[in-house]
């Protein structure tokens, strides 16, 4: 008993040095702040009232700094399980780490990991439960996997007669849509569905898609309910609270994560295992053509990064290339990178077609494409996907 809590001190206490980090400043508070869905309880706990809940959630779900877990039970709800997607219940399990299924040390209650083997919940997960309860901060890109934690999560809910009850959160890449739509034969839990890399929607308008165009098993069986953020639009500027993954530390490295996420299926690092991953990129043999540089470690979130150990030298990404990565995703990087790694083949690994969703983006680099060819073969798919897009939007669209 002592061991398990002092585990649990250990990882909460991580989880808070991790939530601390994701703004770069502090900013005044607006007239009239977004208020996630989690907020609304006065709509959404009516729903949970005689209803036994399971709940999707990690470190990020919480209610004006409380855990929505702590917020519910205190309220009565009938909590009965906790299911957890990659990077655990804390938040701080490396990326792509296996976890394990556990129980939580403060409530007692089962922890179900929704990672590795057991991606979709199965029907003995699921009984004595009537509502799944949906509540994870994604960042709106198509590789980050909560998005298809949601998927599973939907199908297996309508296969076996529950409601899924989406809190919404605003998406902070919301406010544009770009990349290379997915091939849908090239599926993975990194990309499941046709849509671009950065698709501009809240996973409550994504759960309305993956229903209403029947991108699910049995959708049409489906109950499911969304609250909806209040002060938001596509618009809308959003700092998270809290970070939502280990390697996402600060909004800058959010809004850079879509462009720079590339690089995870190369042999460049992004700087896992630094103190600004995915704010920065670099191998070591790229010292001949930068003098910046840096040198990952074994951390929390990256216990065994790339490049361990070593110097590696390349871009540390700032203010202006924040905030041209905010507008459209950036290609510039990655082909620099691929002409000074000497244009060669191995540059990409086997991880590349499923990050990218497609297999010609590797193709037109090779071939010498420019940015500028390369963005406009990805025009006619965008302009399909956001057809279909305009139909689940809750909130008003980005001009």
């Amino acid at each position: 008993m002592i061991s398990a809590l002092f585990q649990y001190l250990k990882t909460f206490f991580l989880s808070l040095l991790l939530a601390g980090n994701v703004t770069a400043q502090t900013q005044p508070a607006p007239s009239n702040p977004v208020l996630p869905g989690a907020y609304q309880m006065e709509q959404y706990l009516p729903l949970l009232q005689g209803k036994r809940a399971g709940l999707i959630i990690n470190q990020t779900s919480e209610v004006k700094g409380t855990p929505l877990l702590d917020t519910l039970l205190a309220r009565g709800v009938q909590v009965k399980k906790i299911f957890v997607p990659e990077h655990g219940f804390r938040g701080v399990a490396d990326a792509g780490a296996h976890v394990k299924s556990d129980v939580d040390a403060k409530t007692g209650l089962p922890v179900i990991s929704l990672y590795g083997n057991n991606k979709k919940p199965t029907a003995a997960q699921l009984e004595g439960l009537d509502v799944l309860m949906y509540d994870l901060q994604d960042v709106g890109v198509r590789f980050y996997t909560y998005i298809s934690t949601l998927q599973y999560c939907m199908e297996a809910a309508a296969e076996n007669g529950k409601t899924v009850l989406v809190l919404d959160r605003p998406n902070p890449n919301g406010h544009y849509i770009d990349g290379p739509v997915l091939d849908t034969s090239l599926r993975s839990f990194v990309g499941m569905q046709p849509i671009p890399i950065v698709y501009g929607m809240t996973p409550g308008e994504y759960a309305k898609m993956l229903k209403g165009e029947g991108w699910l098993k049995q959708a049409h069986a489906l109950k499911l309910e969304v609250i909806a953020c209040k002060n938001y639009d596509h618009n809308t500027p959003y700092d998270l609270p809290v970070a939502p993954s280990p390697n996402l530390k600060t909004m800058a490295s959010i809004y850079l994560y879509p462009s720079l996420c590339f690089f995870e299926g190369t042999v460049v690092s992004v700087g896992r295992g630094t103190s600004k991953p995915f704010e920065q990129w670099g191998h070591p043999v790229f010292e001949k053509f930068s003098s910046e540089s840096f040198r990952p470690r074994s951390m929390t979130g990256a216990t065994q990064p790339p490049y361990e150990g070593q110097n590696c030298y390349g871009r540390i990404l700032g203010e202006k290339e924040v905030a041209a990565a905010k507008k459209e995703l950036q290609l510039q990087w990655l082909l620099e990178a691929y002409n000074w790694y000497g244009k060669r083949e191995s540059f990409f690994n086997n991880f590349f077609e499923k990050l990218a969703g497609t297999r010609e983006l590797r193709r037109q680099i090779m071939a010498g494409k420019s940015e500028q060819e390369i963005r406009s073969s990805w025009q006619p798919g965008l302009k399909a996907f956001n057809e279909i897009r305009k139909q689940y939007l809750l909130y008003p669209d980005f001009k």
